[in-house]
């Protein structure tokens, strides 16, 4: 049964998080022995999946660049994942504009001329959602490219933000996301803070955008920190080595 009561109240959010507070966020890499690079993400109550593959010979060969690698990204939410996945199986409108975003997301970050005529594909599995699973799977993906070894010019992060009942919060939940007003979906690299990912659903004046964005711009150093630690305990296990996920 979906929430009705009130999304804030007496200075929090229904989950009692302050404003600008994130939800709890793990990150481990190196979680799929057979992927080139892999992570895996708690955000919340989403659990994440992502799996990275190359680069590797170009298939089909049409769509091969003879200038750089070609960045594919393959978003996919299992049927058992929650509301957002409303039960369905198979690739829908909304994980194929995803998946899109993802992939030129990172074809703007990755040194994809360094391989020609090749692919790079990000396999994302969402088996638990609860709101923000683009954000958290683009957070993960960083992570596992990097786990791969794949060249890129920064860490890569993103975070949502919205308006809820005219307050401007981040990282929003499934319940805020569906009854908020408004949605930002924001990605950032860590060192020049450039945007690699915008995308808004419901409207918000000029002014509180670019507070949102602010805030979002903000919370990229606390995710790259996570994204770092992960990283680092990722490479002190040996390569045959699996590591055991909390799901």
């Amino acid at each position: 049964m979906d929430y009705e009561g009130p999304l804030i109240k007496n200075g929090k959010r229904v989950d009692g998080r302050a404003f600008d507070d994130l939800r709890q966020i793990s990150i481990k890499a190196h979680v799929i022995n057979e992927a080139d690079g892999s992570a895996y993400i708690k955000w919340g109550n989403n659990k994440i999946l992502v799996g990275v593959y190359g680069p590797k010979e170009c298939l089909p060969k049409h769509i091969a660049d003879p200038h750089k690698a070609v960045v594919r990204a393959r978003y996919n939410m299992a049927p058992f994942a929650g509301k957002e996945g409303h039960g369905r199986s198979g690739p829908s409108r909304r994980s194929i504009e995803i998946s899109k975003v993802v992939s030129d997301t990172f074809q703007n970050v990755i040194l994809a001329e360094q391989f020609p005529r090749t692919m790079i594909e990000i396999f994302i599995d969402v088996l638990q959602s609860d709101g923000g699973t683009r954000c958290a799977a683009v957070t993960a993906a960083s992570v596992a490219l990097a786990d791969a070894g794949i060249p890129m010019k920064d860490m890569v992060s993103a975070v949502a933000g919205g308006i809820i009942e005219d307050t401007l919060v981040l990282d929003l939940n499934y319940i805020e996301d569906s009854q908020g007003n408004a949605d930002l979906a924001m990605a950032f690299t860590h060192r020049n803070k450039d945007v690699l990912l915008l995308q808004m659903e419901g409207d918000l004046p000029i002014d509180k955008f670019k507070e949102l964005l602010k805030m979002g711009m903000d919370s990229t150093e606390y995710l790259y920190k996570i994204q770092k630690e992960a990283l680092e305990e990722g490479y002190k296990n040996k390569p045959t080595e699996s590591v055991v996920l909390d799901l």
